[in-house]
């Protein structure tokens, strides 16, 4: 009979599901707060429920057509030129029922490729262009990353349908013209481009090796170059467009022809604000559209007045915001969702936060429910065709990227609570609604983030929990001091002030992102509101896998799984464990430097070539500069970070390795490798067909191994309150966070430590060989990275907070800790509180994030083996929120893996 590796553990009292604080009942127990949407919203839902993510190549067309015309025009103008040709020609398309419209595409869940980024990852894979973003490395991550195959997701090609990058359904008829869009940018696009430059970095070829062995798990130049940051509306909601090209006009007189003391792009200013003219024009010829789409519709709408009359509204709203200041607060919330899609749709970008959303439309709120023009019901109902508008978006990018990292998600954070400029709770009861909304209408975006802070008031941050027990795994909760300390840290020798950091949002999943306040004026009466102020954060350096760093020092550079020498062997015996953890340092720099030097050269093509135009005009100080971001008219550019993946198998297998090897002498290093190899008696993930944890099967004759697998796993573990392993956590944490600032950006900055794993914890753990702390060859790391390896937690959550918070979680952007609990754990008000206690526990020890899954692991196991009944449920994986049956296996396995507490 085949063992498995539950079965083994079980036998040890390592129950692979283990359950802290009592024992669930056998009986499936559902959600405690269930709540329903307006019927117009639960329409559109199932819509959505029933829509593929589709693309189309209408924008592309009309960007190359336009550009291939204007070849020797001044770049940031050719390009400027091209954006307004797509803006104004794309199809717009209004659903009935909708009360706010636009969208990427004309399709209900639309997006579309982007080859003048990179056009080979969404070719077939018998293509020239596939093969050769394989050979150098892009599309790695690719082949080890698995998209769920329910919902939305294109896996396969079916009828007149092709299936691209592994999620998107291209129409048969299109193909032909995908093909010839993306060949005609071979050679000029970011990523041939910064292909051709990064060689002729020194490192290149550790680069690309680290690459093809995913200890790296992609580029960020060409792949995702902007995103994982806070969006700003001020500039619009203030001026109104034709305000903004009338400033536009205004400051290209003023500059042309001067360079005012700036010889090197002072003359540039004249090109930048040319650019923002023509941008400006095309999004709105792009919103008229929809006004004249919308009246289209009410002349032909004779049988229905309701909607005639609400098709007539929409006309009117699009007419007037695609020029002037919005008056109302539909008007706002509209046009905050429209230049949220004209950026996406500027470039490839995830994690484009809407920040503080109801700090920012508070103006039109408060005046609209004074006048009596708009109650609290139509509030509602507007905030949740907000989310269904925000969940139909989807990010176009690979494989490697949209599965491997993003799971399909668009990590559109909005962010609540915090403090005012002067420092008083900025709570208000527009997010009170907001949050109603995530609970009538449980969507994936946006999701929700509580800046925690002590003077939250009471009734706020219940209603926070209130919503956590939705079992949407949204609000996560953020450490608002964490934050303001490290905006001062990171962005104080470019001019942050404490007023300035309280202004901050979260940015992607939970990257700490600087932000500004602007005096809005409304009707004659002045608001102070927030708005991102830096450069898109999680680029550089993305997702390096710890436990294969480890993995690369233990055998002297060289990866089993690529047969590869991927660094230079460093030929140490390895004798002590100060040799070893210095060989870990030393390695890991090689990686980071290599990466860093071939991204900047990737970030500076781009900057050159595809500039951000309409997002630079929107954020502060781009317009009164002159300059876009990429010539750092921004305010913030100290955004730049090395992102780690993996981190508590990496501290795991340090500790296993220091106690039986080094200390107690059990095992000599050979020993471990050699079970290491031979991944501890088990079989490979491949040969079991799933690299998922639940699923390992050990051989037949693979007892050898036994003994030291057992002592392996019953080795210290991170999470328990343990000084041995918490010291090996605290010394790399004080190393790692202190390392990143020695590597320097493309604009001359440090860079910074950037905790989380996103989805990454899949793929790269696909990628690695067991590992000493018992893991095994190709299964799922630990999530996040404050969060234990499942099972492994077994002394409660306060023992686990004391393990994550033995270093200053303040000195990195972030930190992620996910928990799962029972929903009896936290039932009804005493619940409530007790999960508002332990939440404020664990911020007040100076933990930066945590979030929860409050669900029965029986209902996600019955999940996944019967997904057709689970269309709409909904679970946290590591910083996002994600239908369950849009994630690959190998994560929904991890999931249910997690402890469960069933007491708290």
């Amino acid at each position: 009979m085949v063992k498995k590796l539950a079965d083994i553990l079980a036998e040890k009292g390592l129950d692979i599901n283990f359950q802290y604080g009592g024992k669930a009942p056998e009986e499936m127990v559902g959600r405690e707060i269930k709540k329903e949407p307006f019927p117009r919203v639960k329409k559109l839902k199932e819509q959505y429920y029933n829509t593929l993510s589709s693309a189309t190549m209408e924008f592309p067309y009309w960007y190359t057509r336009k550009y291939r015309e204007l070849e020797g025009e001044i770049p940031v103008v050719r390009r400027a030129a091209a954006l307004k040709h797509a803006f104004s020609h794309i199809t717009p398309t209004i659903w009935p029922g909708e009360l706010l419209v636009g969208g990427k595409a004309f399709y209900y869940r639309g997006s579309f490729p982007m080859p003048w980024l990179s056009e080979g990852y969404y070719m077939a894979k018998e293509d020239e262009l596939y093969k050769s973003a394989l050979e150098r490395g892009s599309v790695s991550a690719g082949e080890l990353s698995k998209f769920g195959s329910g919902g939305g997701n294109v896996v396969q090609s079916f009828g007149n349908v092709t299936s691209i990058a592994g999620k998107f359904g291209l129409r048969n008829e299109e193909v032909g013209a995908l093909v010839k869009c993306a060949k005609e940018w071979v050679g000029k696009s970011v990523d041939d481009l910064g292909h051709k430059y990064e060689q002729m970095v020194p490192e290149y070829d550790i680069k690309e090796k680290v690459m093809r062995s995913l200890v790296c798990m992609f580029d960020s130049g060409y792949t995702l170059p902007l995103g994982r940051e806070v969006i700003n509306y001020y500039y619009p909601l203030q001026y109104g467009f034709d305000g903004l090209i009338k400033m536009a006009k205004e400051k290209k007189a003023e500059v042309a022809g001067r360079a005012d003391g700036d010889g090197l792009i002072g003359m540039d200013r004249l090109y930048f604000y040319e650019a923002v003219i023509l941008v400006l024009e095309g999004i709105q010829a792009w919103i008229r559209n929809y006004a004249k789409e919308a009246r289209r519709l009410a002349a032909e709408c004779v049988d229905d007045a309701q909607q005639k009359k609400e098709y007539e509204e929409i006309a009117e709203i699009m007419d007037w915001i695609s020029s002037q200041q919005p008056r109302t607060f539909r008007e706002a919330l509209q046009l905050t969702y429209l230049i949220h899609i004209a950026v996406l749709n500027e470039d490839a970008i995830s994690g484009m936060s809407p920040g503080r959303l109801g700090q920012v439309l508070w103006p039109w709120f408060e005046q609209d429910m004074e006048a009596g023009r708009i109650d609290e019901g139509q509030v509602l109902e507007l905030l949740e065709c907000h989310r269904m508008k925000f969940t139909c978006i989807d990010c176009f990018a690979s494989t490697g990227v949209v599965g491997g990292v993003l799971s399909g998600n668009t990590f559109n954070n909005l962010s609540m609570g915090g403090l005012t400029r002067d420092g008083r709770s900025a709570a208000n009861r527009l997010e009170m609604l907001i949050m109603e909304a995530g609970m009538t209408n449980e969507t994936t975006q946006p999701t929700l983030s509580v800046l925690y802070d002590e003077k939250l008031p009471e009734d706020f941050l219940l209603k926070a929990v209130e919503c956590n027990k939705t079992g949407t795994g949204y609000p996560a909760w953020m450490n608002n001091q964490n934050a303001i300390q490290f905006l001062l840290k990171q962005y104080g020798s470019e001019g942050m002030t404490l007023e300035e950091a309280r202004a901050i949002a979260i940015g992607g999943c939970l990257e700490t992102s600087p932000c500004a306040w602007h005096e809005l004026t409304l009707n004659g009466k002045t608001y102070w509101i927030p708005g991102g102020a830096g450069q898109p954060t999680s680029v550089g350096v993305h997702f390096i896998a710890n436990p294969k760093v480890l993995e690369l020092v233990l055998f002297n550079g060289y990866d089993h799984r690529t047969k590869e020498q991927v660094l230079p062997p460093h030929n140490k015996k390895l004798e002590t464990y100060e040799e070893l953890w210095d060989t870990f340092k030393e390695y890991y720099e090689i990686i980071v430097d290599a990466l860093t030097t071939t991204n900047n050269i990737q970030h500076d093509i781009w900057r050159k070539h595809n500039m951000s135009i309409f997002h630079s005009l929107c954020k502060p100080d781009c317009l009164e500069k002159g300059h876009h971001i990429g010539n750092l008219g921004i305010r913030y550019n100290a955004t730049f970070n090395v992102e780690s993946c993996g981190q508590i198998n990496q501290i795991n297998a340090l500790v296993a390795l220091k106690k039986l090897v080094y200390e107690e002498k059990k095992y000599s290093l050979d020993e471990m490798r050699q079970a290491i190899l031979d991944n501890f008696g088990f079989k490979t993930a491949a040969e079991v067909g799933s690299f998922s944890l639940a699923a390992q099967e050990k051989k037949e004759d693979g007892d050898k191994y036994d003994k030291i697998h057992s002592d392996c796993l019953k080795a210290p573990k991170y999470g328990n309150d343990d000084p041995y392993a918490d010291a090996v956590l605290k010394e790399y944490e004080d190393w790692f966070c202190d390392m990143c600032t020695h590597y320097e950006s493309l604009y001359g900055k440090p860079l910074y430590s950037c905790q989380i794993s996103v989805s990454t914890h899949g793929p790269q753990g696909a990628a690695t060989l067991a590992s000493a702390d018992g893991r095994l060859a190709g299964t799922t790391y630990a999530d996040g990275s404050m969060s234990a390896y499942p099972g492994t937690d077994r002394n409660g959550p306060y023992a686990l907070f004391t393990s994550a918070t033995v270093w200053d979680q303040a000195q990195s952007q972030n930190s992620q800790m996910n928990l799962k609990i029972h929903p009896n754990a936290v039932r009804g008000l005493e619940g409530s509180k007790k999960l508002l206690e332990l939440t404020r526990a664990y911020m007040r020890r100076g933990g930066f994030h945590i979030q929860y899954n409050i669900v029965d692991s029986k209902i996600l196991k019955d999940a996944q083996a019967h997904p057709e009944g689970y269309r709409d449920l909904m679970v946290r994986v590591a910083g996002f929120t994600q239908y369950w049956v849009e994630i690959g296996k190998p994560i929904q396995d991890e999931v249910i893996a997690r402890t469960e507490y069933e007491g708290i």
